[in-house]
């Protein structure tokens, strides 16, 4: 494509922009109440007990509550009823929907036909479905990444039906599929996905929560279960925009661009009105999720210009995670529908915020409490003292691994900034709770805390009551008046993986808990009283990870190292920890994970961070060479052309000037291009720890030193020339 084409391509894109008018969709269930067709393409517990027999029904709910083992006839009983629902509902295949540890999920179809035979040997075709397929499938697992838990050469792999997470449809055009979510593991029962490991986390989280509830009193608790609600954090662009940016289509992110004069400055997109383009594709989005029964609640413009974020109601932490991947799905699919692309990277523009998908993270007893729930007076309330400090003991004790457990190349770009807390985990508790530990910790009595009320000092506007907490947006984990707010979680992760190693680290932590409270009840006469030492003894070992203050200041840093605090600022960094036997032993202790999956998991994260990185060097390798230097040369000779055939002496010498500065700007691209290609070589025959290594000390400085010089002479290439759709143009020109 030449210079001039790929000018006119961009032009194009914006005049056919100008012409365009917002989708109209005819869906039938416009205008419709939600509840009119909330998980009509769900198959839960509530159509089962509809459609079972009774003793199928009963012997699911033994499975699902105690654990015991599914019977044939029970699995065949699940299978016939959800075949004839979803071949009703004009599903024609299914397939086991699981999450290998690609970060992605994955799927393979298989139809509802069985083949028999019939008067004078015809073959006949008719729908079938049975328990054995329900429950089993066996998809090839050599080409999933297992970190060397198996060879190319050994494929066998088993999915296995997950029933605690309702089977859903998903349509198109093309025909509808019946999903079955699964687990996915080898032959030799190794977990090959992120599934497994957050439900071992989930039944590790319940037992020893149970066990300790018991000790403080609480005799009734028979499962403790984390719930969980995943904001959903995006950026939406004009799909012919992407097309023509190379790095967007390989990366999923801008590695060139110039800060367009206006950015986020004047904070008026945060909440503002949602553009009717985008409001369409919302709709359809909540629409389809709805009927997936996904509860999604909130929607709105984020801060960055073309941002957006989406919210649903917490679930138990299992559907959650389900639930998020399936809105990633979502979200991308309807945006096609549109024209438009949607960006789930961590950071698809530079010097604007990026995307994070904030897990708020809780924990319920089965009797529908919360506890994590202040109450009005939280320093009375020991049942919820307690569980805090267990869940800060856990933080503190594990926060290497909590890092470890968000880090992704992506993440490495958006941690840190000004829209994201840094890669330095602490706790922000807001000072009332702070005060009460402290008090605590000093034995110190505190006054009893009434509901606390803003006056506005407005008398048409009524009271407002007061949080016992402040947000802190600059805090990783963050208590917001009943959950925390993982907040640094980035918004193309599965969120399986921070909440599997958050589950396990409060296991961890409510064991230990359980064990030091039997020796203090045997030195207290009164109960509450040696609950009250607990808490106070995990507050104080604890304390060095509260922070209430500004998280993004040097002064916090500086304060983290003399607490000790890891500060692991890449994903490499971080990595190491899986290689300190005392850092991961108490996901061995818990059962989430086996020292091989921790292993293999360990290769993963490093293969696919060096993988990734090398996809967007090589990217950027091609954009530079095949359209950024064309362009500036054909500015060079624009520039020289026009300098001889001047005859102003004054305007000659001006004009000099600015071919001098163009020239000096193109040898810094061109420099800077060598110099990464020549990386580039260098790097192909080393192992994979020497290229982790040679990425971080010289492969991202010399990506960041050739995106600033190409990003310099895109202010100084006439626009007609430059190949790239700009900043300006893909955040505020593309009707969203």
């Amino acid at each position: 494509m030449s210079q001039s084409v790929a000018g006119s391509a961009r032009s194009e894109v914006l005049r056919q922009l100008s012409l365009d008018s917002v989708r109209q969709r005819n869906s039938p269930r416009i205008g419709k109440p939600v509840s009119s067709y909330f998980g009509e393409l769900t198959f839960g517990l509530g159509k089962m007990r509809e459609t079972l027999p009774k003793d199928a029904y009963t012997s699911l709910l033994k499975t699902l509550e105690k654990g015991e083992k599914m019977s044939r006839d029970t699995a065949n009983a699940v299978a016939q009823v959800v075949k004839d629902w979803a071949v009703s509902k004009g599903a024609t295949h299914f397939c086991h929907w699981f999450q290998p540890m690609t970060g992605l999920t994955a799927e393979k179809h298989d139809a509802f036909i069985s083949i028999q035979h019939a008067e004078h040997s015809e073959l006949s075709v008719v729908e079938r479905f049975t328990g054995s397929q329900l429950i089993q499938g066996e998809p090839d697992a050599s080409s999933f990444p297992s970190g060397g838990m198996r060879t190319t050469f050994e494929a066998r792999g088993y999915t296995a039906w997950d029933p605690t997470s309702p089977m859903f449809i998903v349509e198109s055009d093309c025909g509808n599929t019946l999903c079955i979510p699964t687990v996915f593991f080898g032959y030799h029962g190794q977990a090959l996905d992120t599934k497994t490991p957050l439900l071992r986390s989930s039944n590790a989280l319940s037992k020893a929560a149970c066990d300790f509830l018991k000790l403080i009193g609480d005799l009734d608790t028979k499962k403790v279960s984390a719930s969980l609600g995943a904001e959903q954090e995006y950026f939406l662009i004009d799909r012919r925009f992407g097309l023509l940016r190379p790095d967007i289509t390989m990366t999923g992110r801008t590695l060139l661009g110039a800060a367009p004069a206006r950015g986020q400055q004047l904070e008026d997109h945060y909440f503002g009105s949602i553009p009717p383009r985008v409001k369409s594709f919302m709709v359809e989005v909540e629409e389809e999720l709805y009927r997936l029964g996904i509860p999604v609640k909130t929607r709105h413009n984020e801060v960055a210009p073309s941002q957006f974020e989406i919210a649903p109601i917490f679930e138990e932490a299992n559907i959650a995670v389900d639930h998020n991947l399936l809105t990633m799905e979502t979200l991308k699919r309807v945006a096609s529908r549109h024209g438009l692309i949607c960006l789930l990277h961590e950071k698809p523009f530079a010097e604007l915020n990026g995307s994070g998908k904030h897990c708020n993270w809780s924990l319920s007893n089965d009797k529908g409490e919360n506890l994590l729930e202040p109450g009005h007076t939280p320093h009375q309330n020991l049942r919820f003292l307690a569980v805090l400090s267990v869940v800060l003991k856990a933080v503190f004790d594990r926060s290497a691994l909590l890092r470890l457990s968000i880090a992704s190349p992506g993440n490495d770009h958006r941690l840190g900034g000004n829209e994201a807390p840094p890669a330095i985990i602490s706790v922000f508790l807001g000072s009332l709770l702070s005060q009460i530990f402290e008090n605590i910790e000093n034995q110190v009595s505190t006054e009893s805390v009434k509901e606390r009320l803003i006056n506005l000092g407005v008398g048409q506007i009524p009271q407002v009551a007061q949080d016992y907490t402040d947000r802190n947006r600059t805090s990783p984990f963050a208590f917001t008046g009943n959950k925390f707010e993982f907040r640094a979680v980035g918004s193309s992760a599965n969120i399986a993986v921070p909440v599997t190693f958050l589950n396990s680290a409060v296991a961890s932590a409510f064991a230990e808990a359980t064990a030091r409270l039997k020796i203090l009840v045997g030195k207290h006469k009164d109960r509450d009283e040696a609950v009250m030492e607990l808490v106070r003894e995990l507050s104080a070992e604890s304390k060095n990870i509260r922070f209430e203050g500004n998280n993004y200041s040097e002064e916090w840093r500086q304060e983290a190292e003399k607490r000790g605090l890891p500060i692991l600022m890449n994903t490499p960094a971080a990595l190491a920890t899986l290689e300190d036997t005392g850092e991961i032993s108490f996901l061995v202790e818990t059962g989430v994970l086996t020292k091989d999956e921790i292993a293999s998991r360990h290769h993963i994260i490093r293969e696919r961070y060096v993988k990734t990185v090398l996809i967007e060097i090589n990217t950027m390798v091609d954009v530079v060479g095949t359209q950024i230097l064309p362009a500036v040369e054909e500015q060079i000779k624009s520039v020289a052309a026009t300098i001889s055939c001047v005859a102003s002496a004054e305007l000659k010498g001006l004009l000099s000037q600015r071919l001098e500065k163009l020239e000096t700007a193109a040898s810094q691209v061109l420099r800077g291009f060598w110099d990464l290609e020549k990386f580039v070589l260098e790097t192909l025959t080393t192992t994979e720890a020497e290229q982790e290594k040679a990425i971080v000390e010289n492969g991202i400085p010399l990506m960041n030193s050739l995106r600033a010089a190409c990003d310099f002479v895109e202010t100084r290439v006439d626009d007609s020339v430059w190949p790239l759709p700009k900043y300006r143009e893909m955040l505020f020109s593309n009707g969203v």
